[in-house]
């Protein structure tokens, strides 16, 4: 039996912001130095209409913005150097294409921090500062350089986030009223500097924090301006375990472990794949009953998801999970952060394999993967919702957008980790007047370029040919569709992990 659905092509819809553009992520600042995530960044932009970005690690060693000079120190003393070069760098590149920084704060230098414990491949330090003056001093004169070389006007329509989860121990080195205590001083510097600056928090994994954060700001009259969290559907949502918490530290790795880690990436990607692949008993609309609930704990604050995605990166998974978590989310959030744009990505090390399951929208030679052409239909499609009549169905559902001249329907058929679907045989009716009808599919053999890769033989460096090969994949081939007289009905097979999708133009 069918699943059956109707659309008026002809209904004026309601307002439907693309609010998952705002913003996408990617990886640590030093990386967005290189021409190649560069290329990255400006291909999404272009294709999707990304508006902001945002990445971790602005001040860390690896960016030399505060360094120790000792050549000068010889008698004992201390010469320290503040530099926003590589700063001005990544932010003139963005500001030169289009683009904006979603400015996360952090991690700690290491001549400022009180402590040693660093994170991830670059050996981010995230630990609190030794002298709360050092720090604040830092963000001081860090936003002064930034209103000075980009201007006021420019700089205010900006956001400043601090820090990344610091409820993971993993991520920061503190009790949840440390983290606190850093997002005062951190705010109130911003401020001093320009009060009508955006700074906002707690940038907590898991939806985690955020009736504490509010809390405490109206209780000690912190300033903040929004919201932010961040999840991902295979977070527990009731899970504290080994996270950091009032008055207590996360137990987080111990030192011996995370020295392995660093040192050993195929260590720590055994690790990673172990907590990624647990068993997943959440239900698939889990990111919108987290997102409702942020919402209500948000109050009349916008709210911002500046970490988010579906899983399973490299595949038609991804944009089949990207399309249901959109259409379910209508009306939560101000922005969603997809989290993130390249496969230039070095929390456990650069692999460098054409597919490896990382979290990109491209790969790490820039072929779109296939949640990057969902994302570039969305884009297309119109800003107004239609109402899309019917039972509904488990896991086949339609998402309908408009403009003046086009309806784009993304009929997709997803489950949360495959659990429990099959294809569907799918009926749409149309009604009101088409002049045309385009068809376009993503599913396992449709924009889905692992597939040649994996028929390639899986090549670790593959030529010139098999890239071009590879890319000429991930195209979604789109093709024309007869238009009846009278009303339309669009019959078909959705796949599992599919989006169809319907371009339809209004008569």
């Amino acid at each position: 039996m069918s699943v059956k659905y109707s659309v008026n092509v002809g209904d004026a819809g309601r307002d439907y912001p693309h609010y998952w553009e705002l913003c996408v992520g990617s990886c640590h600042a030093a990386t967005l130095l290189q021409a190649t995530v560069q290329e990255h960044i400006r291909k999404a932009h272009e294709a999707i209409g990304f508006q902001y970005i945002r990445f971790h690690g602005l001040f860390d060693d690896d960016m030399s913005v505060v360094m120790e000079n000792n050549m000068f120190s010889m008698g004992g003393g201390n010469n320290r150097q503040i530099s926003f070069f590589n700063i001005d760098r990544i932010f003139d590149f963005l500001l030169s294409i289009g683009m904006k920084p979603f400015v996360e704060v952090g991690f700690m230098p290491t001549p400022l921090a009180s402590g040693k414990t660093e994170l991830f491949h670059y050996r981010a330090n995230c630990t609190m500062p030794a002298k709360d003056e050092d720090w604040m001093d830092l963000i001081e004169k860090f936003i002064t350089h930034l209103e000075d070389r980009y201007g006021k006007e420019e700089v205010q329509q900006w956001f400043f986030e601090v820090w990344n989860e610091p409820n993971l121990r993993f991520f920061f080195d503190g009790t949840q009223e440390d983290y606190f205590h850093l997002y005062e001083m951190t705010a109130r510097s911003i401020k001093k500097i320009d009060p009508a600056l955006k700074v906002g928090g707690p940038a907590t994994s898991n939806n985690m924090w955020i009736p504490e954060f509010r809390n405490f700001c109206e209780t000690n009259h912190v300033p903040y301006d929004f919201i932010t969290t961040h999840h991902y559907p295979s977070d527990d949502p009731l899970s504290t375990a080994g996270m950091n918490g009032p008055g207590y530290k996360g137990p987080g790795l111990d030192e011996e472990s995370r020295k392995k880690m660093m040192e050993d990436p195929e260590a720590a990607k055994k690790v990673l794949a172990a907590f990624l692949n647990r068993k997943n008993e959440n239900p698939r609309d889990v990111l919108y009953r987290c997102a409702k609930k942020a919402k209500e704990e948000a109050g009349a604050y916008p709210l911002y998801y500046t970490e988010w995605n579906g899983g399973h990166f490299d595949t038609n998974y991804a944009a089949a999970a990207v399309t249901q978590t959109l259409a379910y989310n209508e009306g939560l959030v101000e922005g969603y952060s997809y989290w993130c744009v390249s496969d230039i990505f070095e929390e456990m090390g650069l692999h460098g394999l054409p597919f490896n399951n990382e979290f990109g929208l491209v790969n790490v030679y820039g072929t779109p993967k296939p949640s990057f052409r969902l994302f570039e239909e969305l884009h297309k499609a119109g800003a107004k919702r239609l109402d899309v009549a019917g039972e509904g169905h488990r896991t086949a559902e339609v998402l309908a957008l408009a403009d003046e001249n086009r309806v784009t329907l993304f009929c997709y058929n997803h489950d949360i980790e495959e659990r429990d679907i099959k294809a569907e045989e799918m009926e749409i009716a149309v009604a009101g007047g088409v002049k045309r009808i385009q068809k376009g599919v993503i599913d396992a053999t449709h924009a889905n370029p692992i597939v040649v890769w994996e028929a390639q033989g899986k090549p670790s460096y593959p030529t010139k040919e098999q890239i071009q090969e590879i890319e000429e994949a991930s195209h979604i081939a789109f093709e024309e569709i007869p238009v009846a007289e009278g009303d339309q009905v669009l019959r078909f097979t959705a796949e599992p992990e599919s989006i169809t999708i319907f371009r339809i133009d209004k008569a």
